[in-house]
């Protein structure tokens, strides 16, 4: 029995056999969640759980990690985690200073990526396997126990389409956001995703509390298909749909991620066209750049920039460049894929004292 792969209402059924009060489940589960129990015997002497609960979890609990293989830090204070799972494969988690007072984590869904994205290094790697609700809830737990500042907030912006793994990940969320699990707050919660529009329209009737960012790139179909394959399942007018009824349904405005190309997309014609697309739809824009090692695509200059932010008036709409940070460690948008890059190796922290 995974007890980081049971949500509390799953906790509850398994050990309902045992009569506890639901105070003491709550207990198990916050050990656990909350308080980070790195072993089954630290869940069995937390306050208030019975004998009788902590001599069942002895004989049939367990609580597995994910390996830390390395951790880098790059010159801007990101650091990324490359973790292998003992049920295969190798991913990475990166975490995000904050100011000077919180963290975020970015956290990966899937071994590999099935998408292919033209630009992003994790897409080159293909798809392997979906992740459990535990690896990824591990993720933000390592991280967090070797912060020096509180984790506030989680992204489902590292390897893989979150919304291809819809159920792990968004049990995962709903424990990142239980009062007695991490406590994260479900609107600083984000998932990312490059367009999977039925998953989109259940996320919408679901009504779930944590925040959609759309990968568009560009709302000339012509061009977003030759960076983004998905516009071939999942073409740019369906998307716009889901985004409409999203938008709809929540009263907020949609964030739409826009990977900013030099050369590519950032005309005149590319701010008319997310004009016309989006008429009528509250949006705000995330302009990122472009970071590919592998030298195919370019970051814009900042009289791109400029010049793309300037057409980008037509919209009337909020914009905002969002930093991709930790480039020399492969840490930034895109540049996830489990290798090795350059940044400071940080050796493992000093055992906590009992």
């Amino acid at each position: 029995m995974n007890l980081k792969q049971l949500s509390l209402l799953e906790l509850e059924q398994v050990l309902a056999p045992l009569s506890p009060t639901p105070t003491a489940v709550r207990k198990v589960f916050a050990a656990v969640f909350a308080h980070g129990a790195q072993t089954v015997e630290q869940v069995c002497q937390a306050p208030q759980v019975p004998k009788r609960v902590a001599e069942y979890l002895r004989a049939h609990a367990e609580l597995p990690r994910l390996e830390v293989v390395e951790r880098r830090r790059a010159d801007d204070g990101f650091v990324k985690y490359l973790f292998a799972s003992p049920l295969g494969g190798r991913v990475e988690a990166v975490r995000i200073p904050i100011f000077d007072d919180k963290y975020i984590v970015c956290v990966s869904s899937q071994v590999g990526c099935a998408l292919a994205c033209d630009f992003c290094m994790t897409g080159k790697l293909g798809f392997q396997r979906n992740l459990k609700m535990w690896e990824i809830l591990d993720q933000v737990l390592q991280v967090r126990e070797e912060a020096d500042r509180p984790v506030r907030g989680v992204v489902f912006m590292g390897m893989g389409e979150p919304l291809l793994n819809y159920a792990e990940t968004i049990r995962a969320a709903q424990v990142l956001s239980h009062p007695a699990g991490l406590a994260i707050s479900g609107t600083s919660i984000t998932f990312s995703t490059a367009g999977m529009v039925p998953q989109i329209r259940r996320y919408t009737q679901e009504g779930h509390p944590y925040r959609l960012a759309f990968s568009v790139t560009s709302a000339i179909p012509e061009k977003r298909l030759k960076v983004l394959p998905i516009e071939k399942g999942h073409p740019l007018p369906e998307l716009v749909e889901a985004i409409r009824e999203y938008t709809q349904v929540r009263n907020e405005r949609a964030m739409i991620a826009y990977v900013a190309i030099s050369g590519f997309n950032l005309g005149l014609e590319d701010a008319l066209a997310l004009k016309d697309t989006f008429e009528g739809i509250p949006i705000k824009v995330d302009l990122i750049d472009v970071t590919d090692p592998t030298g195919k695509y370019q970051p814009p200059t900042a009289e791109e920039l400029k010049a793309f932010r300037d057409h980008l008036q037509v919209l009337k709409s909020p914009i905002a460049r969002r930093y991709s940070g930790g480039k020399d460690i492969g840490a930034a948008c895109g540049t996830l894929e489990a290798s090795q890059y350059g940044g400071t190796v940080l050796a493992p922290p000093a055992p906590r004292a009992e």
